[in-house]
């Protein structure tokens, strides 16, 4: 049977609408009857009249009530029965309940009164019963508070419904006794070999502290790892607890700021208070810069501010009068400029550990770690993945192998090959593959031409990454694009950014000069254009008036550039005329190499996509040979060996067995 669920919710729902039931028809006489004040020279009257049917007092009280004859209710209320209900009265202040009876007995007399008169005397009666029901109604009220205190404080206990108003200070700080229970240990963490090494020597002091300090050396407080997104900082944390198997406490920077004022400190407080039961131990404090951000920093003028009170505390319990010996404190952040310098000081953070992007041999690493649970292609290559995915950061290939096994699942492989993980790379990059978009023949043509723009540019340029391949396949959205294999450099030369620059502007020139108009395609080469040249110009000194010069200002919450309207001026002319030059350049280029640009576009508007293997065939072998584009012809040349080698090893295993099938 679909009978619902025991909850206590009903519980209260019930007593909260039972108890306001009791309060709104306490009282029966009130219900049925209609009172009203009256003074006793409008009783005397009424009385006088014939109207009053009975009259009941309170010598208590001192007051009297007088029930009117049904007859006279109009007369009496101005209104009729249906509205007053039965019995209605007048409720009458009287001076001395002796007046009363010798106006009653006087009434009696006259024969204007014939009904009942009475004695009420239940004072204490409707005392208790007025306060019991008081009672009960404002504890009602104080049931409802209780019960959502406790859904604010997360349902603690330890002080039935009070536990969650008075932990509302108490560190949410989740604790694993044994750091090992989280199963991860350095093996789970690929590439990153640096940053590992500086975590094992955290994971050692944990281990052996004595060999440390036995050399004079004191114990770091405090590690910060630093990094894009994704890179694998929380997973090196939880690898150190796992590796030392100490208790380790984990929490959001988020957590210690709430809405009430105080509340922050008081957690960084509790935090740290129960580290010490436990230590050694280590703190881990994922997005520091959610309380740490720097304090002059901060937009908030005057008043209290909390994020600000949660780091003061932060700073006192990292590195104050107290000691806390034993504890390590951790964290992760990918805004490392934004935090506080008191904060970054040595004796807080003593390490700054930088998780950066995995190079070639590390994405390696890493999709070696992410293809275990795979059913694979034996043909597959880890290398040529690792050389497809420039840029990407741990996070982008465990999502890569991932979408990888989706696509060839929708297509009902037994397999996971190679092309699955080209198409997850353009997932990923490009964004899903649009196939009901209708493009006219006229758009068609023009996005062919604006890619083929793109790809005989970086065909014909020095410093331009390889071309890949090109598509006019609309994904995410874009119309169309171009893949490119950039080569790792740790250095960009100028004459490198103004050869990209200009391959960014080919797709717009080659709609001006094969198109005979402009369109909005290029509006995203255009941003990267405009935001590369500032940067080059600002930044980097790369300008012909502006040398040597860097404006850059990490002050994040800064009312004024670090320059005047005049050097502002002169960036803007730089800038300009720095674009218009490589626009001329690439609009060179193209008329150049116009009939080879005709048959690329043509052969994309027939294929839709092409590869670097038919470029060379219209432009012939590229000028500028790159070291990504060495590796990959060497990778192709390994594998047509290898499949040269099957060829024969097969070739060879017929004729055997035709042998012996002779013999």
């Amino acid at each position: 049977m679909n009978m619902p669920k025991f909850n206590m919710n009903w519980i209260y729902i019930i007593a909260i609408i039972t108890l306001v039931a009791l309060y709104m028809t306490s009282g029966n006489d009130n219900v049925a009857r209609v009172q009203t004040d009256a003074n006793y020279s409008d009783f005397k009257k009424f009385v006088s009249q014939g109207y009053a049917e009975s009259i009941v007092v309170n010598k208590h009280q001192n007051v009297l009530r007088m029930y009117v004859k049904p007859e006279h209710v109009r007369d009496v209320f101005n209104k009729g029965v249906d509205q007053t209900g039965k019995n209605p009265y007048l409720n009458v202040e009287i001076g001395s309940v002796d007046q009363v009876e010798q106006f009653v007995e006087q009434a009696r007399a006259d024969s204007t009164f014939t009904g009942k008169f009475s004695y009420d005397n239940k004072r204490e009666n409707d005392f208790f019963g007025s306060l019991l029901m008081n009672v009960l109604f404002f504890g009602g009220i104080i049931l409802v508070w209780i019960f959502i205190m406790r859904r604010m404080g997360g349902g603690s206990g330890g002080m039935g419904g009070l536990g969650g108003m008075f932990n509302v200070g108490k560190s949410k700080a989740a604790l694993y006794e044994k750091g090992g229970d989280l199963g991860i240990t350095f093996k789970d963490v690929a590439g990153q070999a640096g940053a590992k090494q500086e975590m094992q020597e955290i994971v050692d002091f944990l281990k052996n502290p004595q060999k440390y300090t036995d050399l004079g050396g004191k114990i770091p407080k405090g590690a910060l790892l630093v990094g894009p997104p994704g890179t694998g900082k929380t997973l090196l944390a939880k690898a150190v607890a796992g590796e030392a198997g100490v208790p380790f406490f984990s929490m959001s920077g988020s957590d210690f700021v709430e809405m009430f004022v105080g509340v922050g400190a008081s957690r960084v407080r509790d935090l740290f208070e129960k580290a010490k039961q436990k230590a050694p131990c280590i703190i881990f404090i994922d997005e520091i810069d959610a309380v740490g951000r720097a304090r002059s920093k901060n937009p908030a003028m005057g008043g209290n501010d909390e994020r600000e009170n949660t780091l003061n505390a932060l700073l006192t319990e990292m590195d104050g009068f107290g000691t806390n010996s034993g504890i390590i404190t951790l964290a992760a952040t990918n805004r490392a400029d934004m935090l506080d310098s008191a904060l970054m000081r040595a004796g807080r953070f003593d390490r700054q550990i930088h998780v950066d992007l995995p190079d070639l041999n590390e994405r390696k690493e890493v999709f070696n770690v992410h293809l275990k649970p795979l059913k694979l292609d034996p043909d597959l290559d880890i290398d040529f993945l690792a050389r497809q995915t420039p840029g990407f950061s741990g996070a982008d290939i465990a999502n890569v192998c991932n979408e990888a096994a989706l696509i060839a699942a929708r297509f009902n492989r037994e397999k996971v090959g190679k092309q699955d993980f080209l198409d997850a790379v353009d997932r990923i990059i490009g964004g899903l593959e649009k196939k009901t978009k209708v493009m006219t023949e006229q758009e068609k043509r023009s996005i062919a031409i604006h890619e083929a723009g793109h790809a005989t540019i970086s065909w014909f340029t020095e410093f331009a990454n390889p071309l890949v391949k090109v598509s006019i396949v609309p994904r995410g959205q874009a119309l169309g694009a171009a893949w490119y294999l950039p080569e790792e450099r740790v250095l960009q030369t100028k004459e490198a950014m103004l050869d990209e620059m200009c391959s960014l502007l080919g797709g717009r020139a080659a709609e001006e000069l094969f198109v005979g108009q402009i369109s909005t395609g290029a509006m995203n080469d255009l941003e990267r254009t405009t935001k590369q040249a500032y940067g080059m110009i600002a930044y980097a000194g790369m300008g012909d008036k502006l040398p040597n010069v860097c404006y850059y200002n990490n002050q994040e919450y800064s009312f004024q550039r670090p320059y005047s309207e005049t050097t502002a001026k002169i960036m803007d002319d730089e800038v300009l005329k720095m674009i218009n030059e490589q626009y001329e350049r690439a609009k060179q280029i193209l008329t150049d190499h116009k009939e080879g640009h005709a048959q690329l576009a043509q052969l994309l508007i027939e294929r839709e996509v092409i590869f670097a293997e038919d470029v060379e065939k219209i432009f012939g072998k590229r000028p500028w040979t790159s070291r990504a584009e060495e590796l990959l012809e060497a990778q192709m040349r390994a594998d047509a060996e290898r499949m040269a080698e099957e060829r024969a090893k097969e070739l060879a295993a017929q004729d055997s067995e035709e042998v012996k099938g002779e013999g």
